[in-house]
């Protein structure tokens, strides 16, 4: 097929290479169809563009682009200002993570930073309600009095929250979960926190 008949403008230039080019460049489990369109990146935003955010989601050394990419779906579904993430131990915005995130990527900004508890310490500043998922944790998140903006913080999956991050929130809170199953997988539990803050924000504490 011509690459006018694909909509592709004229003055883009196009060079034609064999698959396995490209799935070098995109990596090995990118899903490519032949087709590779070089961008610019997008435009990186710091915790002062956060000042009047409302609802944040922080992932502490979430690894899985797999995972931050169903995460940034979530946040895009319950209109979530920004995910804040660290500059180490979190993926960059390869292919695989869009793919995940299935267009959320150019919806909801990530936000890198290099020393996350100093990035909570800057939002509690802020007035932002920084609330750690843990399950050991004593209220459960859809019983929390929440008045204003707030940031719910997660783990890896695995090791959870690190100690000083756990430190540096406001405060813990947990799922409920009534069931058999003591945990959840980092992006269901994400999509269950972001519910649950949604309703708290909309309606405030439940009676």
């Amino acid at each position: 097929m011509r690459l006018k008949e694909m909509g592709v403008p004229i003055d883009v230039p196009v060079e034609e290479v064999i698959a396995g080019t490209l799935s070098r460049r995109l990596g090995g489990e990118a899903v490519h169809q032949g087709l590779l369109l070089e961008c610019d990146p997008l435009p990186e935003l710091s915790m002062r563009d956060l000042e009047s955010a409302d609802l944040l989601l922080v992932l502490d050394q979430v690894t899985d682009p797999h995972n931050v990419g169903a995460i940034l779906r979530s946040a895009a579904a319950f209109a979530a200002d920004a995910v804040i993430v660290t500059a180490r131990h979190s993926p960059h915005e390869t292919a695989v993570l869009a793919k995940s995130a299935a267009g959320a990527l150019d919806v909801v900004p990530l936000v890198r930073v290099g020393n996350l508890a100093r990035a909570l310490e800057e939002l509690n500043a802020m007035g932002v309600t920084t609330v750690g998922l843990a399950g050991e944790a004593d209220s459960p998140l859809a019983s929390l009095e929440v008045g204003g903006p707030l940031a719910l913080v997660l783990g890896a999956e695995g090791k959870g929250l690190r100690q000083k991050t756990r430190e540096t929130c406001t405060r813990l809170a947990r799922i409920e979960m009534p069931g058999e199953m003591p945990s959840l997988n980092v992006s269901n539990a994400a999509a269950i926190a972001l519910y649950a803050a949604e309703q708290l924000q909309r309606h405030g504490r439940p009676a």
